[in-house]
C-alpha cells in the first residue's frame, strides 16, 4: 500500500462529508502537522523500546513552561528563552531514558507502559509546580508571547505569528528527522536496533546509547509540538497536549503500523484537517472522537487481513511480569498456616464490618468509593492479568453502567439488584463489541481501540449535550429500598451493599479462576498455540474475558452513581482510564487482592493531598513500586507470605522454596512445585 493512501482516503471523506474553506483547510493542515510531530516522537520511542510512551507530551510541557516563564517573568529575549526550552527538552529526554526507562529494560512492556504513565504524572506535576519557583501561583497564568507581529488571511481566516512559525518548522523538523534516520550512521543504527536490538548489539551497535539519543529527539519533537500548539490555538501554555490530541496521534500510529514514518506523518496531517472539518460542520467539535473511533475500527479491520508476524509477536508480550499460584496442599494444611489464613480472613472481615461505625459520614463515603474502584480494578485483573489483553477503556464501561443503573432505578423503577444485573449485561455486550476489531492482534492495538472507544463514549455517546444521550439521567439519583424493604438512605447501610457486591464478585472470580474457563484464560495468555493444540478456542476465551471484564466494570459504575447520588463528570474523565489501569498494575494485576491494594494507594493520594502533589506522589509512587516490586503491592505481599510459609515449612522438615510466585514463561510444572521432605526417608 502506498504510504500516503490512508491520508488521501481520510481527506476524501472529509471533503465529501465535512467540506472546508481554503483558509480552514490550511489551518487543519497546521493542526495536523503538530499532531504529526507528536506521533513521530511516539514512533521513535516505539522503535527504540517497543513501548507506547504516554509521557511523550509531558516531555515537552515542562520545558515549555520553563521557556514561557523565562520570557514573561524574567524578561528574557524570546529567542534565548526558546533556546533554553529546546536544550532543556533534549536534556530531559536523556535523563528520563537513563534514570527511568533503562531501569525497565528487561521488564515486560506492560510494566514499562505503566511506568510511562507514572512518569507522565511526575512530569506534569513538575510543570504545575514550576511557576511557583518564579513567583507565579498557577501554570494557568503562564502565556506565550509572539517574537514578532504577523498577520495574513486566506479565505477570511486570519493566520498570525505562530502559524507562520508552524509553516516553517513542521516541514523542517520532518525532513530533518527523515534525513537523520536514512542518511546518517546514527539513523541506520537506530533502524537496525529497532528491527532487532540483540542482533544489532552483537554487531557492535551501541544500542543503549542510541536509545538515549532517540528519547532526546522524541522530547525535542514534543517540545516543538507543544510550543507551537500553545501559540497557534487559543489558550495558554498550560494547555499542552490533551488526551484528545493523544488519540489523534495514536490513530496515526496505528494506521502507520507504528513504524512507517511517512504514513504516520501524512495520516496525522489528514486527521488534523478532518478534526477541523468535523468541528466546522457539526454541532460540536466533540464529535471528532466518535469519528476517529470509526476510523480506527476500519483501519483495524483492514489491518487484520495483512497482519505481520511482528504484530502478533508484539501482542503476546503484553503480559504481567509475575503470575500467582496457590500454596501447595501439603503446605496449606500445616496447622500454623491454616491458623494464620483463617485468622487473617477473620481480621479483614471484622475490620470491613466495623469500619463504617468508626468513621465519619464523609469518610464512609470515601470507603464506599474505594470499594467501587477496587471492583473496577478487578475488571482489569480479569482482562489483563488473566487473559493477557490490555484495555485502556474501562471507564467507558464504567460510565455506561453508571448511566444505565441510574436510569433503571430512577425512571424505570427497578430494584438495585435488577439495575446491577442490567448494567452487567450491557457492559458485557459493549466490551465484546469493542474488542472484536482488535481481537486477532491484541496488545497495543486493543489498547488503542479501547482508548478511542472510551473517548467517544464520554465525549459523545453519554454526553447529555447531544441528542443521542438524552436518555442519560440528570439531577439527583436517589437509592430505592433494596428488594423493596431495606432502606438505603444511610451511607453506612449502602456501604454494606457495596461490600457485599465486592465480596460476591471476589468469590465468583475465585471459582472462575479454578474452573476450566479460568485455566483456559491462563493457557491462552501464556501460549496461544499450545492452548489451541488442546482444542481451546482462543477467540472464545478472549471474548469471555472481555464480557466478564465489561460486566464487572459496568456493575462498579452502577454502584458509584448510587454512592454519589448523581452523575459527576470527574470519575468518567478520559484520564481516569489510565489511572484505573495504573491502579491495577501497581496493586498487582495478577491477583484480585492487588486490585484492592492498588485502589487504596491511588485513591488515598487523591484524598489526602492537593492536586499538584497528588500527581507528584502517585507518579513517583508508581515508579517506585514497579522498580521495587514488579508484581505490584499484591505481589510484594505474597512474597512476604511465602517467606513466612517457607520458614514454617522448614521447621516442619519440608522444602518449600519458590512456592507461589513464578515468572511467566518459566518452565515450571503446571500443578506447582512438589513439596518434599528435606531428608530422604529410608526404606
Amino acid at each position: 500500500m502506498h504510504p500516503v493512501l490512508p491520508a488521501l482516503a481520510i481527506v476524501a471523506v472529509q471533503q465529501l462529508l465535512f467540506p472546508l474553506s481554503a483558509g480552514l483547510f490550511v489551518h487543519g493542515m497546521l493542526v495536523g502537522g503538530l499532531t504529526s510531530l507528536v506521533a513521530l516522537g511516539m514512533a521513535l520511542t516505539y522503535r527504540s523500546n517497543r513501548v507506547l510512551n504516554f509521557a511523550h507530551a509531558d516531555l515537552g510541557t515542562t520545558p515549555l513552561v520553563l521557556a514561557a516563564m523565562l520570557s514573561t517573568v524574567w524578561g528574557w529575549p524570546w529567542l534565548a528563552a526558546t533556546g533554553i526550552g529546546l536544550v532543556g527538552s533534549l536534556v530531559l529526554g536523556a535523563v528520563v531514558e537513563l534514570a527511568v526507562i533503562r531501569r525497565f529494560a528487561k521488564a515486560p512492556r506492560l510494566l514499562l507502559t505503566v511506568a510511562t504513565l507514572g512518569l507522565s504524572q511526575l512530569l506534569l506535576a513538575s510543570a504545575i509546580l514550576l511557576p511557583r519557583a518564579f513567583g507565579r501561583g498557577a501554570v494557568e497564568d503562564v502565556s506565550l508571547v509572539a517574537p514578532f507581529q504577523f498577520r495574513f488571511a486566506i479565505g477570511g481566516f486570519v493566520f498570525r505569528t505562530y502559524a507562520l512559525l508552524a509553516v516553517i518548522v513542521i516541514p523542517l523538523a520532518a525532513i530533518a528527522l527523515g534525513v537523520l534516520l536514512r542518511r546518517t550512521a546514527v539513523g541506520v543504527a537506530v533502524r537496525a536496533a529497532a528491527d532487532s536490538s540483540d542482533r544489532a548489539g552483537s554487531l557492535g551497535v551501541p544500542v543503549k546509547r542510541l536509545q538515549t539519543v532517540v528519547w532526546s529527539l522524541a522530547a525535542l519533537l514534543s517540545f516543538i509540538a507543544v510550543f507551537l500548539r500553545a501559540g497557534l490555538l487559543p489558550g495558554t501554555a498550560a494547555a499542552g497536549l490533551s488526551f484528545a490530541v493523544l488519540l489523534r496521534a495514536l490513530a496515526a500510529l496505528l494506521i502507520g503500523r507504528m513504524t512507517e514514518l511517512t504514513t504516520i506523518a501524512t495520516t496525522a496531517v489528514a486527521l488534523g484537517v478532518l478534526e477541523i472539518g468535523v468541528g466546522q460542520n457539526t454541532e460540536s467539535p466533540d464529535l471528532i472522537d466518535p469519528v476517529l473511533a470509526v476510523v480506527i475500527a476500519v483501519a483495524l479491520v483492514l489491518r487484520r487481513r495483512a497482519a505481520r508476524r511482528v504484530d502478533i509477536a508484539d501482542a503476546s508480550s503484553w503480559r504481567a511480569s509475575e503470575d500467582v499460584r496457590p500454596l501447595p496442599a501439603a503446605l496449606a494444611r500445616l496447622p500454623r498456616v491454616r491458623a494464620a489464613r483463617i485468622g487473617g480472613l477473620l481480621l479483614l472481615a471484622g475490620v470491613a464490618v466495623v469500619l463504617p461505625h468508626l468513621l465519619s459520614i464523609d469518610r464512609v463515603f470515601k470507603a464506599e468509593t474505594l470499594l467501587v474502584y477496587a471492583l473496577l480494578c478487578l475488571s482489569v485483573v480479569v482482562l489483563t492479568g488473566w487473559s493477557g489483553q490490555v484495555s485502556l477503556g474501562q471507564i467507558a464501561f464504567f460510565a455506561l453502567g453508571a448511566c444505565l443503573g441510574g436510569k433503571a432505578t430512577v425512571d424505570w423503577g427497578l430494584d438495585l439488584t435488577l439495575a446491577l444485573l442490567l448494567a452487567a449485561v450491557a457492559g458485557a455486550v459493549a466490551a465484546v463489541v469493542v474488542g472484536l476489531p482488535a481481537l486477532r492482534l491484541g496488545g497495543l492495538y486493543l489498547a488503542v481501540t479501547t482508548f478511542a472507544f472510551a473517548l467517544a463514549t464520554t465525549s459523545y455517546l453519554l454526553n447529555p449535550r447531544f441528542s443521542i444521550a438524552e436518555w442519560v439521567p440528570q439531577g439527583r439519583i436517589p437509592r430505592p429500598p433494596l428488594l423493596g424493604r431495606v432502606d438505603l438512605d444511610s451511607q453506612t447501610r449502602f456501604y454494606y451493599v457495596v461490600l457485599a457486591v465486592l465480596v460476591a464478585v471476589l468469590l465468583a472470580l475465585r471459582g472462575i479462576r479454578s474452573s476450566r474457563t479460568g485455566r483456559a484464560m491462563l493457557a491462552v495468555r501464556d501460549n496461544e498455540r499450545a492452548a489451541q493444540a488442546f482444542s481451546i478456542s482462543a477467540t472464545r476465551v478472549r471474548l469471555t474475558a472481555f464480557a466478564l471484564s465489561g460486566a464487572i466494570a459496568a456493575m462498579a459504575g452502577c454502584l458509584l452513581v448510587h454512592v454519589s447520588g448523581g452523575l459527576d463528570e470527574n470519575p468518567y474523565h478520559p484520564a481516569e482510564n489510565l489511572a484505573v489501569f495504573s491502579m491495577a498494575v501497581v496493586g498487582g494485576v495478577a491477583t484480585p487482592a492487588g486490585a484492592i491494594l492498588g485502589a487504596l494507594y491511588v485513591q488515598g493520594t487523591r484524598w489526602f493531598l492537593p492536586v499538584s502533589w497528588q500527581l507528584l506522589s502517585s507518579g513517583a509512587g508508581i515508579l517506585l513500586v514497579l522498580l521495587i516490586a514488579p508484581g505490584g503491592l499484591g505481589g510484594l505481599a505474597l512474597r512476604l507470605r511465602d517467606r513466612w510459609v517457607e520458614a514454617v515449612a522448614a521447621r516442619a522438615g519440608l522444602d518449600a522454596a519458590g512456592i507461589s510466585v513464578v515468572r511467566l514463561g518459566a518452565e515450571e510444572p503446571a500443578a506447582g512445585p512438589d513439596v518434599a521432605p528435606k531428608e530422604p526417608v529410608s526404606a
